[in-house]
């Protein structure tokens, strides 16, 4: 809601996805991650409940960056939140100086 807010205080238009609902593909996770110069680990909602069930902090070391990818594609619950993609920038989770920054 944090990142909502400050994209319409800076006017920036933004169209919203629910990541939960519709999961992101593996394509559409390898050209953000591609974008964003960060590991696929930088990806995962790792305070979510689902990242801890599936105690993928244990898991996550030993997987190739393919497994990661199609695991993230699996559910989006796994995605940290938000992402905020705007041509060939890629922000993932709310960093309000890093949006502010896109103005």
């Amino acid at each position: 809601m944090r990142a909502k807010k400050h994209l319409n205080q800076l006017g920036l238009a933004f169209e919203e996805r629910d990541i939960s609902r519709e999961n992101p593909t593996a394509e559409e996770l390898e050209r953000w991650i591609a974008l964003s110069g960060l590991p696929v680990k930088k990806f995962f909602n790792t305070s979510g409940r689902l990242y801890q069930s599936l105690q993928l902090k244990e898991k996550l070391p030993t997987m190739s960056e393919r497994e990661m990818i199609a695991l993230l594609a699996s559910d989006g619950m796994l995605v940290k939140r938000p992402l905020l993609i705007k041509e060939n920038q890629v922000l993932v989770g709310y960093r309000a100086e890093a949006y502010a920054a896109l103005v």
